[in-house]
């Protein structure tokens, strides 16, 4: 079973390995083969690379090659050896483990059962060796009992027994343990034989086994060998790539080297160019500040003038105006004595006055009126005249400039002077006949003119051939002109008019005048009615808008560069501008642009203010010529107009510049510049580059003394000076003349006259172009007779050294740009010039001229560099720089160098004499070593204030004694750094703390210098940037040195500060290390940004961790190196500022040793209260002055219905004083505002909204000192040392609120004040938005268990949104109450204090339990006051209410009779009722309010309605609606006759009846005196037995009689008692038997008893006796006297 469960398993083991390793056999060839090709994959590029290299690498490749070779050869033996055995053993590889495992575990079987099979063997033998031992033992037990029987010892006996039945026991369980174990050895033995007989049948496939191991062990070796041979070829490529990499990078070093030459040759070239450039920039732009400047101020006296003559204007205007005032004054005076002499007059004549003044008044007016309306007439009709007039002279005007524009056009093309007439008169004809077509059609305005003018005038420019005063006058004109335009947009019809003297002989004929003068007429009368009933004038809020009524987009309709054949297409939109719906139509457009241009409009009807429509515009052009016309529409408002140009393919050529300066330059050089021709336009040319027109050589000529030479070039008379000097060649002229006089140079060259005829008329561009060309063109000569003895070159003898490159003719196209080349070849030393110009074969174009100067040096050895700058150096620094000298000579030259002597300690020259080879070159070595003696020994060759220093040196030519001389330049400077101050002390600075010092780093050189401070202790930092950083030239630098002690000690150290020169500065430093008593957890505390008026909160300990004075186990609290302070408690005391809004608390205290202290700090931001009242005071002033404004604009009203100027006058002075000093006087002080007025609630409330924040930082001191504090005394015991003072430091940012409060004056405390107990009040908060962002509001949670609640919350506020929070109070006891809601959103907290307090009302009664009202007679009233004070804090809202009318008396009345239940369950209150329905009692008043500290007086009436001794009622006093606060038992009786009897104890029901009886009154029964029904009353006596002294048992009857109207004339009620010898004999003693009781009077009665000698104490006694009282009528009431007698110590129940 065994082993089929083995074989089970070793197959299942088999199915699951063979996947896995053929998977692993597979990948293994997969990575042999791949890694073999990557391999050759890699090396075969190498390969190819090495062999297509440079010859030097052949070698090395053709040996890697043959290695690779053999490397491959050896491979694909291995690879093809490795594949054999992988094909053979493949399919036995997985039976092999399999077998080997099987195997294996079959060996360990085989060892666990030998292991068994020992350890049974031990066992046994182990049993047998127990058995032996226990047979022995068991032996010598049986000889001891034997010996101990004989011997009779019991005990012994008894104990060996027992041992012999131990040792029989144990015996046979060996035994039986014995034959176990001897049954499991034989089990063991078997299965290990058969073990041993299944591996002997395994032997031979252990032993193919281990053949198939070593096999595959020499595959494994195979491969690792192929590893090799890989990693070998692998790198031998490795180091073939790195040489390729090597040599690569070599090449691209000496590149990177050339192109860095280059570059910095370049760099020396272009800022040589760039400083030349520069300086003749430089003048020009002083040049242009100086006519600038001169400029400026006459532009400033010309204002002062202005100023002078408006001031001179305003005094004399004053003047005048006081005279016009005094003669108004005095014509007012004497229109009213008039006025009264004819009053005076009228009544002397008897009629009436008012009537005749007012028809007087009314006939001045009305003169008034007609010689304003003949003034304004004869001012229109001037008006019209002149308009028409200069109408009709601008129309001229425009004519002759137009003609002049045309024939200036032409001149150019047409040279014969018929060909100029008949364009001339071509043009007037078609002038004129525009002018007739605009009768009919009139279409040219202003624009269309000015339009015209600007087409006419970019047609072409002016010709030369012009006379002059005619483009004069056409300047003129065109000044009258740009005055014309300026009218209206719509001009009259007079302005179309045409010039009658320029219409041919045809049109002037009388009939055809008359025929156009009526249909001018009936034109002009159309349009009128045509305008009048169409046009509509723009009426916006009752005023006419004026301006464009459509606007179209574009706003011109420009075809540009268009091609003739060609089809273009435009789209426009028109948009409605108006105000109002409005309609547009196409009217037309210019007659020359009918044959051109159509249009495709589809009229959109009404148009509503905003809305647009599209007009489709197509050109095809026929002709090459620019067009400009309009396109019309007529609206609703008036006609407009949309321009329209097509403008044809044009060249706009252009240079970059019109001068090239090639500098100096030695003979024999060849330099070159280009210059850039570039077309701007769309129409491509031929041009050609030649020199100027009569110049076939440069101009030049050769001065004996001086080098310098100078071409001037005289202009005739008639070119302006400003005009000449404005070209780019004239300006060149004009600076070079002035360098000749400022150096004072004995000749002059000279002169070329342009000719006469060519003249300038403005100051363009053009002009400026014009000047270039006359003098290029001009004849150069020598004026032999002149002072200069200048001498003539012929041109064969001058050699051409200014000339054109190899491009001098070509094609430019459209929008592009072409380089010419400009030549400089030196030849003869001296100034040269050369004059070129580019002509075009496109006659538009003009030609462009351009200039080429340069200057020629001729010296054998020349420095290419003749200023050598060093820039900055610094003292003490060693400078070098190479200096290249040139010859040109054909002999080697002997050269000396020379350093003035001044600055031989700190200048050389290396070698001081040297050869220079012929043309050739020569480098000498210059060494500039700056000592700080070089301001005293350079002299005058050292400016000290620039530092500049100047140095000459002078190169000798020994041969020739010749001396070529350069200029060394350098700028000195010191290298200083200035550290100010030069110590610091730090003081005493606590180890929790860092103390800041501020040093100024100064930078003395004008150079900028790195700096850093190194070797910084570890207690020291510098800021910024850690002490590193840059100072620029002169800069100084604020650095802030923190230390920060880290122990309590005395420090002294020094801070080193290190240049980038390496030179060293220091700074001394000292401080005291402290460690105080006690610590913060945290010495900074950053609150978050809290809003105004909200609460931020930090907390953190006072901790005294001091506890030991053992110094050497830990840091102990000392001052520096002095006294350890003592152990114990330790107290702190914070001083907060007294404007800081921080709280903190506690703020004093004291810390035990190893304890800590929480503290919390409160950060609370508010508007400064000064603030608030400047602002309020500020608002209130703005109030005053408003509303001054308002009363001074009354009074002006108020004035002006005055008659007189003068009453005008005093009124405003007195009103502007009034109002002055009211302002003065009204103006409040910000001291007298009170905080809860309005005014200072409205400027609180302005600030929070505009309110932006800030950020404030407070460093609070926290003073320590060693022992308790005393509550009486305080901190005035305790010595404190500054020195231990802890700093805590607070960074409070505060922020505008979100949300405000906007009800209560936007106060942030709801205050409920005082309600009372038990009762809700609620209020309302509104809070606004005032944030531009929607807000989400959340709540903190108030107590459950308090009296607060939020009872309606905000959930979202939208920005400016206003809603209401609604907020109750409840309180539940007596006391103040206080909590606070916080309104939360994203930023901000807005926090809302609550108050209020719970007061307990409290009242007091005169009354406290029962108002008896007494006996009153049946249907009569009887009133009793009482009184309710108020002594609570709170006024109290009262009620007064009655049990029997309570809501719930009917249900009361259904329960059980309180008759029929005990006295104890009995709550009935309320007793008999009337009959009647009304109330027994009433109360006044019934409710109302009671002030705190007040009383309320209040009336009960009594009115019963029969007879009753049970009339009852409650009263309750009510509160708030809710609390009962006083109850009141009220009672009272009623009886029919006026007698009663009170007392004992009722034996009758006290509850009615439900049927109502009607009393007997009728006159029959008092006449008979009807007995009444006896009535009993109970009198219980108790004796009281066991006391001292024996004291009679007391009662007491109350006899009494009413009095009442009713029964006024009625006598007294007399009483009298019968049976008296039976109640005395029973003990009773009865004090009055018989008397009299008086009306209002009550008769007490006394009754005691004491027990008689017969008398049992089982048996209580009775006796009855009669009472009888007589009034109006007879009652008798039957007394029952009971009596018993109690003991005194019976307990009572």
């Amino acid at each position: 079973m065994e082993e089929n469960k083995i074989s089970y398993s070793e197959e299942e083991e088999q199915k699951s390995l063979l996947p896995f390793l053929e998977e692993k056999e597979k990948e293994g060839k997969a990575g042999q083969f791949s890694n073999v090709e990557e391999h050759w994959e890699e090396y075969k590029p190498e390969e190819e690379l090495a062999g297509g290299g440079k010859t030097g690498n052949k070698d090395a490749s053709e040996g890697v090659q043959d290695k690779s070779d053999s490397s491959m050869e050896s491979l694909e033996h291995y690879l093809g050896d490795i594949n054999n055995i992988q094909a053979m053993k493949y399919t036995d590889r997985i039976c092999i483990l399999t077998l080997q495992r099987n195997l294996k575990e079959l060996n360990d079987i085989a060892k666990q059962k030998e292991l068994a099979v020992q350890k049974a063997r031990d066992k046994l033998s182990t049993c047998q060796l127990q058995i032996k031992v226990l047979a022995k033992q068991l032996e010598y037990v049986d000889i001891e009992i034997e010996k101990e029987e004989e011997a009779g010892n019991v005990t012994a006996l008894s104990r060996l027994q027992a041992m012999h039945r131990r040792l029989c026991t144990e015996l046979e369980k060996e035994k039986d343990f014995e034959l176990k174990m001897a049954l499991t050895l034989k089990e063991n033995m078997l299965e290990m034989w058969q073990i041993e007989t299944e591996q002997g049948k395994y032997e031979i496939l252990r032993e193919q086994l281990k053949k198939d191991e070593e096999e595959l062990e020499m595959q494994y070796q195979e491969r690792a060998q192929v590893r090799i041979w890989k990693e070998k070829i692998a790198a031998l490529q490795a180091e073939e790539n790195r040489r390729s990499r090597e040599k690569k990078e070599e090449e691209a070093q000496k590149e990177y080297e050339e192109r860095h030459k280059k570059v910095v040759e370049d760099a020396k070239r272009n800022h040589e160019k760039a400083v030349c450039f520069l300086r003749k920039s430089m003048a020009r732009i002083h040049e242009k500040n100086a006519k600038e400047e001169v400029k400026t101020r006459e532009h400033m006296e010309r204002r002062i003038q202005a100023v002078l003559s408006l001031k001179t204007s305003i005094t004399s205007n004053r003047a005048k105006l006081q005279t016009l005032q005094v003669w108004n004054k005095a014509m007012a005076f004497e229109a009213k004595k008039q006025e009264m002499k004819m009053r005076e007059a009228i009544l002397a004549e008897g009629g009436n006055v008012a009537k005749e003044i007012f028809l007087r008044k009314r006939l001045l007016e009305h003169e008034k009126e007609k010689q304003a309306s003949r003034e304004q007439q004869k001012s229109r009709k001037i008006e019209i005249v002149s308009r028409i007039l200069q109408e009709k002279a601008s129309i001229l005007k425009q004519k002759k400039s137009q003609s002049c524009t045309k024939a200036i056009k032409s001149g150019g093309k047409l040279e014969d002077s018929s060909l100029w007439r008949m364009k001339t008169w071509r043009y007037i004809e078609k002038t004129c006949k525009h002018s007739a077509g605009a009768i009919s059609q009139p279409w040219c305005s202003s624009s269309a003119c000015s339009s015209a003018g600007e087409r006419t005038a970019s047609v072409g420019e002016i010709s030369e051939k012009i006379p002059h005063d005619v483009l004069c006058e056409s300047g003129e004109d065109e000044k009258e002109r740009d005055k014309t335009l300026v009218e209206p947009e719509f001009p009259g019809l007079w302005s179309q008019e045409c010039d009658l003297r320029k219409i041919s002989k045809e049109e002037t004929e009388p009939k055809q005048l008359a025929t156009r003068v009526k249909e001018k007429g009936i034109f002009e009368k159309k349009m009128e009615e045509f305008q009048t009933g169409i046009f509509h004038k723009q009426m916006v809020s009752g005023r006419e808008c004026k301006g464009r009524t459509f606007y179209s987009k574009p706003s011109c309709i420009h075809f540009k560069d268009f091609d003739v054949g060609q089809i273009y297409k435009k789209k426009i939109v028109l948009t409605n501008a108006s105000y109002s719906v409005n309609f547009c139509r196409l009217v037309g457009m210019s007659d020359w642009l009918k044959d051109f241009i159509s249009i495709h409009f589809d009229p959109p009807g009404k148009m509503s203010a905003g809305m647009s429509c599209e007009i489709v515009v197509t050109f095809k052009p026929m002709i090459n010529e620019t067009l400009e016309g309009e396109v019309m529409f007529m609206a609703q408002t008036g006609s407009f107009s949309v321009p329209l140009k097509c403008t044809a393919k044009r060249c706009m050529l252009a240079l970059d510049k019109e001068l090239i300066d090639f500098g100096s330059r030695v003979v024999g050089e060849t330099i070159s510049r280009t210059i850039s021709l570039t077309n701007s336009g769309a129409l491509g040319t031929r041009f050609k580059v030649q020199t100027s027109a009569g110049d076939s050589r440069t101009c030049r000529a050769t001065a004996k003394s001086s080098p310098r030479r100078m071409v001037t070039r005289h202009f005739s008379d008639c070119v302006p000076e400003k005009e000449v000097s404005n070209s780019p060649v004239t300006s060149v002229v004009e600076k070079k003349e002035q360098i000749c006089a400022d150096h004072s140079e004995e000749m002059t060259y000279c002169v070329a006259q342009v000719e006469q005829h060519r003249t300038e008329t403005s100051l363009s561009s053009s002009s400026a172009e014009q000047v270039g060309q006359d003098v290029l063109n001009s004849r150069s000569h020598l004026d032999t007779d002149s002072a200069c003895n200048s001498v003539e070159l012929s041109p064969e003898e001058t050699p051409v050294e200014i000339m054109l490159g190899k491009v001098t003719e070509g094609e430019i196209g459209p929008f592009s740009s072409v380089k010419l080349q400009i030549i400089f070849v030196p030849a003869i030393p001296g100034d040269v010039r050369a004059e070129f110009v580019i002509m075009f074969d496109n006659a538009d174009c003009k030609p462009l001229c351009f200039s080429a100067i340069g200057v020629s040096i001729d010296v054998p050895v020349w420095v290419p560099n003749p200023n050598v700058d060093l820039k900055i150096c610094m003292y003490d620094r060693l400078y070098q720089d190479c200096i290249v000298i040139q010859s040109r000579a054909k002999v080697t030259l002997r050269l000396k160098f020379e350093v003035c002597k001044e600055l031989s300690k700190h200048m050389e020259l290396l070698p001081k004499t040297g050869y220079i080879q012929a043309q050739s070159s020569f480098s000498v070595q210059l060494k500039f070593l700056p000592r700080c003696s070089l301001p005293e020994d350079a002299g005058s060759y050292f400016n000290e204030e620039t530092r500049v220093l100047e140095v000459p040196v002078t190169i000798l030519i020994v041969d020739k004694a010749k001396k070529v001389n350069f200029t060394v330049h350098a700028i000195v400077t010191t290298s200083d750094l200035e550290i100010s101050p030069a110590r610091i002390n730090f003081g005493y600075c606590t180890i929790y703390e860092a103390v800041q010092a501020n040093v100024t780093l100064t930078n003395k050189s004008i150079l900028p210098q790195e700096f850093g401070f190194v070797g910084l202790p570890e207690f020291v930092e510098i800021q910024p940037n850690d002490g590193l950083g840059i100072l620029l030239p002169l800069e100084s630098l604020t650095l802030d040195i923190i230390f920060k002690a880290n122990e309590t000690k005395e420090y002294s150290f020094e801070l080193t500060c290190k240049s980038e020169i390496n030179r060293q500065f220091k700074l001394s430093c000292k401080a005291v290390g402290v460690h105080p008593p006690l610590e913060l957890s945290h010495s900074l505390v950053q609150f978050a940004a809290t809003a105004l008026n909200g609460v931020s909160t930090a907390t953190l300990y006072v901790m005294n961790s001091h506890v030991s004075v053992n110094r050497f186990t830990h840091a102990v609290p000392r001052i520096g190196n002095g006294e350890v302070a003592p152990v114990g408690p330790t107290s702190f005391e914070f001083r907060v500022p007294e404007d800081c809004p921080v709280t903190i608390t506690p703020s004093v205290g004291t810390v035990l040793p190893g304890k800590k202290s929480l503290i919390q700090v409160s950060f609370r931001p508010t508007l400064s209260d000064q603030l608030i009242r400047e602002e309020a005071v500020r608002r209130l002033c703005r109030a005053a002055a408003t509303g001054a404004e308002i009363q001074k604009r009354k009074k002006d009203e108020e004035g002006k219905k005055l008659s007189t100027a003068i009453t005008k006058q005093l009124v405003r002075d007195v009103g502007s004083k009034y109002l002055t000093s009211l302002c003065n006087s009204e103006q409040p002080k910000s001291e007298e505002l009170k905080p809860d007025s309005d005014a200072y609630m409205a400027a609180q409330a302005f600030l929070m909204r505009n309110f932006s924040g800030r950020f404030e930082k407070y460093i609070i001191p926290c003073f320590v000192a060693s022992g308790h504090i005393d509550e009486k005394k305080g901190s005035e015991n305790l010595s404190c040392s500054p020195y231990n003072t802890l700093y805590l430091e607070l960074h409070c940012p505060a922020v505008a609120p979100c949300v405000v409060v906007t009800s209560d004056n936007g106060k942030n405390t709801v205050n409920f004040g005082d309600v009372a107990v038990g009762h809700r009040m609620i209020k309302r908060i509104t809070i606004q938005n005032i944030s531009p962002e929607k807000l989400e509001l959340g709540f903190s949670v108030l107590n459950p268990n308090g009296p607060f609640l939020l009872v309606r919350p905000v959930g979202m506020l939208e920005p400016g949104e206003n809603k209401t929070l609604v907020i109750s109070f409840c309180p539940n006891e007596n006391k103040w109450f206080f909590e606070t809601l916080d309104i939360r959103t994203a930023k901000t907290t807005l926090t809302l204090s609550i108050t209020g307090c719970g007061v307990m009302p409290t009242i007091v009664c005169s009354v406290e339990e029962v108002l008896n009202m007494g006996y009153v007679i049946a249907r009569e009233k009887v009133t009793s006051t009482f009184k309710i004070q108020n002594t609570s804090t709170l006024t109290l809202r009262y009620s007064i209410q009655l049990d029997s009318l309570s809501s719930t008396r009917d249900k009361d009345q259904q329960r059980l009779p309180s008759f029929i239940t005990s006295s104890l369950q009995r709550t009935e209150f309320v007793g008999t009722q009337n009959y009647n329905g009304l109330s027994v009692f009433s109360i006044f008043p019934t409710e109302g309010e009671i002030v705190a500290g007040k009383s309320q007086e209040f009336i009960v009436t009594f009115s019963p309605d029969h007879e009753s001794l049970y009339y009852s009622d409650r009263l309750k006093v009510v509160l708030f609606g809710k609390n009962v606060a006083h109850v009141i038992h009220l009672k009272g009786a009623a009886r029919d006759r006026p007698m009663f009897v009170e007392g004992g104890i009722p034996l009758d029901v006290p509850i009615e009846s439900l049927a109502v009886t009607s009393p007997v009154s009728s006159p029959e029964a008092l006449k008979g005196e009807l007995q009444e029904p006896v009535k009993s009353i109970l009198l219980v006596l108790e004796y009281i037995e066991g006391e001292g002294s024996p004291v009679p048992a007391m009662t007491e009857l109350k006899v009494g009689a009413i009095q009442t109207a009713q029964f006024a004339s009625k006598k007294n009620v007399e009483f009298s008692f019968d049976s008296l010898p039976l109640l005395q004999q029973k003990g009773f003693t009865v004090e009055s038997v018989k008397g009299t009781v008086e009306p209002g009077q009550v008769k007490c009665i006394s009754v005691s008893w004491v027990p008689p000698a017969d008398f049992r104490a089982d048996d209580p006694l009775l006796v009855t006796a009669l009472l009888t009282l007589k009034g109006d009528i007879k009652e008798s009431y039957q007394i029952l006297f009971m009596a018993k007698v109690v003991s005194a110590y019976a307990p009572t129940k």
